[in-house]
């Protein structure tokens, strides 16, 4: 088949990663696929597809070649997306990467693109509930993956000194709201405060901490080690020394860093966010909590000082993460798009 993908921009992000591996998913299984792209938009993956750049900064409906379908995702791909399809030029599919009436600004304009097909693909439970709720359609879900870079490598030594880690981005922008990064660095303080001897790693990408006068200053105000990973083989060897690793986020469809940091072996301290119900089950897992209940800091204490549940849950969520492969998310996507063609 022939895919056409509308993309504004593939900078790194959970969200651009998903993009990247069905794309790149499809390309493998035999399809063609086509990005378009505004001259704007970043590229910071390794990209099979071909990419056409529009001439224009917006994607409109004649940038559109003739395709077998349209996978339009963030909310302002979809008219021009529509638009295209009845001219003809591929089934219009909605990948939602994320419900964002709920999460951004002008929820009267991102409300009623929910309205517009019907065939619409999400990525945990959770998210397809709230679809179906507000707008009747219930998406085909179609899970995130880990990439195999991510694996524990078995470096960790109790002997060492105790590593908590977490992922910072940049606050600047209003688009990290829902990773409550300032209830997650407080949590940090107090476990440091009581536990001095243990390591506080902040992970950020480069560019955002390069760019950011918060994050930069966070590093001169706070007893935190700041690391800036280049690439995935970084990242995980991060992730592989560390024993604990937090994620804050209230708010996310599949919450990929806790997933990649248990498929390397750490354990998780998560704040319940929605997706990410579908990996985590507190007490077998992880610990997993609502922001309201404010443990966070206490779940780490609590895993800092009993190292047979620490271990347990690590083995467990490496287990877990390892069912969480992008074959398996690319095979799931073509399914549903077989799905709604045969409909």
């Amino acid at each position: 088949m022939n895919f056409t993908f509308p993309i504004l921009t593939l900078c790194k992000g959970g969200a651009q990663r998903m993009l990247v591996e069905i794309s790149n998913g499809l390309v493998d299984k035999g399809h063609e696929v086509t990005i378009l792209m505004p001259p704007q938009g970043e590229v910071d993956f390794e990209v099979k597809g071909k990419i056409i750049r529009t001439k224009g900064s917006e994607i409109t409906e004649g940038d559109y070649p003739k395709a077998d379908v349209i996978v339009s995702n963030y909310f302002t791909t979809v008219a021009a997306a529509e638009a295209a399809s009845q001219k003809g030029k591929g089934l219009h599919v909605r990948l939602s990467l994320c419900y964002e009436p709920t999460f951004l600004p002008q929820n009267h304009l991102t409300f009623p693109t929910y309205h517009i097909t019907d065939k619409v693909v999400v990525l945990s439970k959770w998210q397809q509930e709230i679809i179906f709720l507000n707008h009747g359609v219930k998406g085909e879900i179609v899970p995130v993956g880990v990439s195999p870079v991510f694996n524990n490598l078995n470096i960790r030594n109790p002997a060492n000194q105790l590593q908590v880690s977490c992922i910072l981005r940049k606050p600047e922008g209003g688009f990290s709201w829902h990773r409550e990064q300032d209830f997650l660095i407080n949590a940090l303080i107090t476990v440091k405060q009581r536990y001095p001897n243990v390591k506080i790693n902040c992970i950020i990408p480069p560019s955002e901490f390069s760019s950011s006068p918060s994050l930069q200053q966070l590093k001169n105000t706070h007893p935190f080690t700041i690391y800036t990973p280049a690439n995935d083989i970084e990242l995980s060897y991060h992730y592989n020394e560390t024993d604990i690793f937090v994620n804050s986020s209230t708010y996310d469809t599949a919450s990929l860093p806790g997933l990649e940091a248990m498929k390397c072996g750490a354990s998780l301290v998560t704040i319940n966010a929605g997706g990410n119900q579908d990996y985590c089950r507190n007490e077998q897992n992880c610990l997993i909590s609502y922001k309201f209940q404010n443990r966070l800091a206490d779940d780490v204490a609590r895993l800092i000082t009993n190292q047979t549940l620490r271990k347990q849950l690590a083995l467990a969520g490496e287990q877990e993460a390892k069912k969480w492969t992008w074959d398996r998310s690319v095979a799931t996507f073509e399914k549903a798009i077989y799905k709604f063609i045969n409909k």
